[in-house]
């Protein structure tokens, strides 16, 4: 069976926040609600500008290519055998009107709809960057889990292009709900030395002519305070040296992905996610995303590539950053050639401080996280 998930319902605001990671909550004050408002009301207006351009440039027409493509691609690799049909995709609560859809879906259908420039508030860092990761494409490390392709298209808002060779950190816990490259309490055994060395889940990928990064991961596990989520940082104007290490350039985008709940609750139900003991928050109750889905859709589009949801996930998603924008961003540790090492006075959570530097975007400190 195929599954897609195109939007997701708007969520209620929560007036309790959730802590970015255990033991490390801080309640957000009114001067950083009020640049969150703020920034949540720049993001629609250039949300709105983008969209024609967007799809003048025939940038959807090459993402549906490009996805479909990956998906065949993925599926002959690992032989998957799949079903003729299906009887629904999705729900009408999702805003779609596609029902009876079949595998043999114009992909243009299955890969369309609206050209969503998610551009998200600044609302978080944490928990756990690491600096100086791995440029890669598999960043599984052996991780179990359900393998995730991500494919990630990133445009201007001020442009309404998109941006080339940007280098995007992906980072998210792994089935157990811990981080790599980070020792501290809350985050899997705190007594396990040995994760500081380890880059699990972790890696660094520049964009395409068409500002596009794709990732082999696996799907992220939940721990206690949050719903599964991805992170992301974007890196623009950086150079890549000959020994892989990222120099130079700014950081113009700091921000979470999200999933759809049915599909958090597919995956929970199986190895090894079925043994996180740690306590799940779903999606309706997680401050962050209910800050960002309050106006724009942080979700990731996917369909699964099999019949079961262990047969893998392909995700998509279009984000909408100010390039122009630099937010200073702290790590927890750096990762180098002889492994890792602990930032003294590094985050472990919370979030980037600094101010953009982009004239579009609105003035001050970047936004507090949770």
């Amino acid at each position: 069976m195929v599954h897609f998930s195109t939007i997701f319902t708007a969520l209620t605001l929560f007036s309790s926040a959730v802590s970015a990671h255990p033991g490390e909550h801080k309640e957000a004050e009114a001067a950083t609600l009020a640049r969150r408002a703020e920034f949540l009301s720049y993001s629609k207006r250039s949300i709105a500008a983008c969209k024609d351009k967007v799809k003048a440039r025939d940038l959807e027409a090459r993402a549906i290519a490009r996805r479909s493509a990956l998906a065949d691609e993925i599926r002959q690799q690992r032989a998957i055998v799949r079903k003729r049909s299906v009887e629904s995709v999705l729900s009408t609560d999702h805003e779609t009107n596609l029902t009876g859809v079949t595998l043999d879906i114009d992909t243009g259908v299955l890969f369309s709809g609206d050209v969503k420039c998610v551009l998200q508030p600044e609302v978080t860092q944490g928990p756990y960057y690491v600096d100086g990761e791995l440029v890669r494409h598999d960043v599984r490390d052996g991780e179990p889990g359900i393998d995730l392709w991500a494919d990630i298209q990133v445009v201007d808002i001020n442009t309404c292009e998109p941006i080339p060779n940007l280098y995007l950190d992906w980072w998210h816990a792994n089935a157990s709900g811990v981080y790599s490259g980070v020792i501290a309490s809350g985050n899997g055994d705190s007594s396990d030395a040995t994760n500081i060395n380890k880059t699990f889940t972790r890696g660094l990928r520049p964009t395409s002519p068409d500002g596009v990064a794709q990732v082999l991961s696996i799907f992220p596990g939940h721990y206690t305070g949050r719903t599964t989520h991805v992170h992301i940082l974007a890196h623009v104007n950086a150079t890549l040296h000959r020994n892989q290490t990222l120099m130079g350039g700014h950081n113009a985008h700091v921000g979470q992905f999200f999933f759809d709940q049915s599909l958090i609750s597919a995956v929970s139900a199986v190895a090894p996610y079925s043994t996180n003991e740690q306590e799940a928050t779903p999606n309706a109750n997680d401050t962050i995303l209910a800050e960002e889905a309050d106006s724009m859709d942080p979700v990731m589009e996917y369909a699964l590539l099999g019949d079961e949801v262990e047969d893998g996930i392909l995700a998509w998603i279009t984000v909408g950053l100010d390039a122009s924008a630099d937010y200073s961003v702290s790590s927890a540790a750096t990762w180098t050639a002889h492994g890792g090492v602990a930032n003294e006075g590094g985050n472990i959570g919370g979030a980037p401080g600094g101010s953009p530097s982009g004239s579009a975007a609105p003035s001050g400190a970047a936004p507090s996280g949770l």
